[in-house]
């Protein structure tokens, strides 16, 4: 994805030739020590062509190699672990650079404790806030601001169970008279489109993509979502109860380790992916009208929120920049 979103934003990029280890026995693991080794030279002639002051990592296979190079030839460098289980990447470089930048407290079971610096994950601004913008989200949404409204989430390209277990509720939802706003992705939404067609649609709004997620945040009272590390850094700023469903699919089972610990805080309910179907719709209902558990999830969530994480990271990089 990113190397088509960067160079629209004005940027350039330049791919390695990197990959992750997979679980099992593949063609494409036999090939990660020449990738790696191919990787890491080509990583070398960037860093020495570029001359950077600073290189930031933000975790996984990719950042990897330009990392060992930067750091092999002593220029400074900073990683960021958004998750709240680190990464084996992230694990590796821990101790060879000079600041970790972490989104939760703990992380110095993997990091050196004197190099950990507690900022949050960036997220966009305009997701602070909330509380002046609902009228405004009501018409943009064209729900009433009154109305109880559940937000679901399932990324830029979607996530299946999640649209899956709506798609087996969809009737609940109806007869619930819920507002429902639902981000189904790119790759699902004219398959959701198809199979609601016939269904009284007057309080769901359905996208393929949400381009203003302040007023979709701002609109609702619940959120479902999975529980990637971004994800849940705009629910902690917006201050959103929500119902995590981690996805099984990523490495190390993060999104689990990342919504455990919110549900330890009292801050999120989660239900697993393979409950979903079952489980989903009818506990976001039973969620959605209990406001004294909503306030509660609200309450315990907002402290997480990190509204200047940014800022925080820059100052980071800017201090170690000086102190070179």
């Amino acid at each position: 994805m990113e190397m088509t979103r960067v160079p629209e934003a004005g940027y350039k990029i330049i791919g390695l030739w990197i990959s992750g280890l997979q679980r099992k026995l593949t063609f494409s693991n036999l090939l990660f020590p020449l990738k790696l080794a191919t990787s890491y030279f080509k990583a070398r002639s960037l860093v020495s062509k570029f001359k950077p002051d600073f290189v930031v990592g933000t975790g996984g296979y990719a950042s990897g190699p330009i990392l060992l190079a930067a750091t092999s030839k002593k220029i400074p460098a900073l990683v960021q672990e958004q998750n709240s289980y680190a990464g084996l990447t992230n694990k590796r470089l821990g101790d060879k650079v000079q600041r970790v930048c972490v989104a939760y407290a703990g992380m110095d079971r993997y990091f050196p404790k004197d190099r950990i610096a507690l900022t949050g994950n960036p997220v966009r601004k305009d997701i602070s806030n909330l509380d002046t913008k609902r009228e405004q989200a009501g018409n943009h949404f064209g729900l009433s601001p009154q109305g109880r409204t559940l937000l679901i989430l399932g990324g830029s390209l979607g996530a299946r169970t999640i649209n899956e277990s709506v798609l087996e509720g969809i009737d609940k939802l109806i007869d619930s008279q819920v507002q429902v706003i639902w981000q189904t992705g790119k790759f699902y939404y004219e398959t959701v489109k198809a199979q609601v067609a016939n269904k009284d649609l007057r309080k769901i709004r359905i996208h393929d993509f949400l381009k203003q997620m302040d007023l979709a945040y701002a609109a609702s009272d619940v959120v479902i979502s999975r529980a990637g590390a971004l994800s849940i850094s705009e629910i902690c700023l917006a201050k959103k109860p929500c119902i995590l469903v981690p996805s099984p699919n990523v490495a190390e089972d993060h999104q689990t380790k990342n919504a455990m610990t919110l549900v330890g805080e009292g801050a999120a309910e989660m239900i697993t992916d393979r409950n979903a179907k079952e489980l989903l719709v009818s506990e976001s209902l039973k969620l959605v009208y209990d406001l004294q558990r909503c306030k509660s999830l609200s309450d315990c969530i907002a402290p997480l929120g990190r509204p200047r994480a940014t800022e925080d990271i820059v100052d980071e990089i800017e201090k170690l920049i000086v102190k070179k």
